[in-house]
C-alpha cells in the first residue's frame, strides 16, 4: 500500500514537471528536445527586466511573439507578499489562466499560445508564457499624455471613457481584479487611430500576471483597481462630467441612482487615487 502511494508520487511528480501547454504550430518551430527548456533558452528584444523574470519580443518560425520567462521570486518576495495579506505570484501558468478567462468574458487581450512550469519549490519555480504579438499598439498612457493640451474630439473621448468603465465593470462583475489597473495597461491599435470609426475601440487588456479570479471580490480590491484608473488618468485633463460618465457607463444606471446608492464607495475610490497622486509628487 505505502509503496503504491509512493508510486502516485513519484507519478504526480513526473506530470508536474513536464507540465507545458504549446500550439502545435508553435511546437513545431522549436528546435528538437525539450520544449520547456528549448523555450527558457530563447533570446530577443528585451521589453522588461527584474531579477526573477524577463519579457521580451521573440521571432519564432518567422513570426513575433511576447515571451516571458519567469525563474522564481524567492522566498523573501514570497514572505513579503504574504505578510502584507497579497497573493504572491509564483508562475506564469497564473497569467495563462486570467488570459482564458478574459477571453471567456469577452474581454479582448493578447492570445497565450504557449506555457509551461517546474518544479515543486514555489520560490523556486521556473516558468514560462507566450503570446502572440498584438498589431502595432499604443497605451492609453501614451496616448492620453498630451490630452490637456490637445484635446481630442468630444465622440472620441466619450467612446474610449465608456469602453474603459465597461471592461473595468466586466472584469469586477466576473470575480477578477487585475490588481495594476492602470492606464498604461490598455492598449489600442494604431490602425483605428488612423481611420476611427463609430464603433467602440478595439481596446487590449494586458499584463494579466497578478490578476486573481474569485466567485465575488472583496470591496478593497475593487477599490484599488479603481482607485489605480483614477491615479492613471489624473493627467488626462478629465473633466468632472467625465469622471461622472464614468460612473454611470461603470454602474450601468442614472449617476442619480449611482451615487444615491454609493456614493461613499465613490468618494473612497477618488481618495485612494489622490493618495497614490500625493506618493508620486512627494
Amino acid at each position: 500500500m505505502a509503496g503504491n502511494r509512493f508510486r502516485e508520487r513519484l507519478n504526480l511528480a513526473e506530470w508536474h514537471n513536464r507540465q507545458i501547454e504549446l500550439r502545435e504550430d508553435l511546437r513545431g518551430c522549436l528546435p528538437k528536445g525539450d520544449p520547456f527548456e528549448q523555450v527558457m533558452a530563447l533570446r530577443g528584444e528585451r521589453i522588461r527586466e527584474r531579477p526573477d523574470r524577463v519579457t521580451m519580443k521573440c521571432a519564432i518560425g518567422g513570426k513575433a511573439f511576447f515571451v516571458k520567462l519567469h525563474f522564481g521570486i524567492g522566498w523573501r518576495e514570497i514572505l513579503k507578499n504574504l505578510l502584507s495579506l497579497h497573493v504572491p505570484t509564483t508562475s506564469a501558468m497564473h497569467e495563462w489562466r486570467a488570459i482564458e478567462r478574459l477571453g471567456a468574458i469577452g474581454i479582448r487581450t493578447a492570445e497565450a499560445v504557449g506555457a509551461g512550469e517546474r518544479g515543486w519549490n514555489p520560490a523556486r519555480r521556473r516558468s514560462f508564457l507566450i503570446t502572440d504579438a498584438l498589431p502595432e499598439t499604443v497605451t492609453l498612457e501614451q496616448l492620453t499624455r498630451e490630452w490637456q493640451r490637445q484635446p481630442p474630439s468630444f465622440d472620441f473621448r466619450y467612446r474610449l471613457i465608456r469602453k474603459v468603465a465597461e471592461i473595468a465593470r466586466t472584469l469586477h462583475k466576473n470575480g477578477i481584479n487585475h490588481r495594476d489597473l492602470y492606464l498604461c495597461h490598455f492598449r489600442l491599435p494604431r490602425a483605428y487611430l488612423e481611420a476611427p470609426e463609430n464603433e467602440d475601440p478595439p481596446l487590449f487588456l494586458m499584463d494579466l500576471h497578478r490578476a486573481q479570479i474569485r466567485k465575488r471580490l472583496p470591496r478593497r480590491w475593487l477599490l484599488k483597481d479603481l482607485g489605480a484608473l483614477y491615479f492613471s488618468s489624473a493627467c488626462m485633463g478629465l473633466t468632472r462630467r467625465d469622471q461622472w460618465r464614468f460612473i454611470r457607463y461603470y454602474e450601468q444606471r442614472s449617476l442619480r441612482s449611482a451615487l444615491r446608492s454609493h456614493g461613499r464607495f465613490w468618494q473612497k475610490v477618488q481618495k485612494r487615487g489622490e493618495r497614490f497622486l500625493r506618493k508620486i509628487r512627494d
